[in-house]
This record gives structure tokens, sequence and C-alpha cells, in this order.
């Protein structure tokens, strides 16, 4: 861990999670995807938006599901962390301007250079648990 830290290489789950971001981006926008063969993501913009105080305008919904497979799906596994982005970073008008400011966003996780560290969904208080 201190290795990585040392030559700022961030983790293999962070840049999994932070290409999931890119990806979840582009589908919200579309950006480079067909609209006939992309995944349909569910939003929740049919709230007011009084009543959509907590997270971003573009928050995506959780979907049930009985079974891992299905829970470990793509949709399913972006939803939390999704969630608990800032509006200014999820609105963003380009993809490298929603890069830089995931990167600002978090520049100060604990899954950056702790592979043992987890980005939860919460939309409060520290959003990186270490999990033993």
């Amino acid at each position: 861990m201190e290795r990585l830290k040392i030559l700022k290489l961030p983790t293999l789950k962070y840049r999994q999670i932070r290409g999931d971001m890119i990806q979840v981006f582009k589908i919200v926008h579309g950006i480079l995807y067909d609209s006939s063969c992309t995944i349909n993501l569910t939003f929740s913009g049919s709230l007011p938006l009084s009543l959509n105080i907590r997270g971003n305008s573009l928050k995506s919904l959780q979907h049930y599901c009985h079974y891992d497979l299905r829970r470990h799906n793509f949709t399913n596994r972006i939803v939390s962390v999704w969630n608990s982005l800032p509006n200014n970073v999820v609105t963003a008008n380009m993809l490298n301007t929603f890069k830089n400011r995931l990167d600002k966003f978090w520049e100060h996780q604990g899954v950056l250079y702790n592979y043992r560290a987890n980005i939860n969904g919460r939309p409060t208080g520290n959003r990186s648990i270490v999990v033993d």
C-alpha cells in the first residue's frame, strides 16, 4: 500500500470504479453509444425537485435482486456509487470535465491507495470505509 502511495499509482479497485462511473456518464449523456443497443438505466427523474434534496439530479434507481448473478451486474453495481456523487460532477457538460471533477471529488478516498478500502454510497460522512 505504501508503494502505491509513493509511486502515486491508484489501486485496481479504484480504477475499476472510476471506469464504471465514466461508462455511466457516457450512457446517461449519450456519448459514443447507440441508443438501440445500450443498457437502459432507470432514473428517479419523475420525483419533484423539492423531494429530491439529497444526492444529484440524475439519481439511478436500485432494482431488487433475488440472486447474486443479477446483484453484481453492472446496472446494480454502480447505483450506490453514482447516487453518492454530487450534482456538479454528474451534470458536467463534457467527458473530460466529468473526469476532472470526479478525480477532485475522490482525491482523498481511502480506496485510492488501499485495496482493502471501499467506496460506499452513503451520501453523508466519510465515503471510504476500510474493511478487514
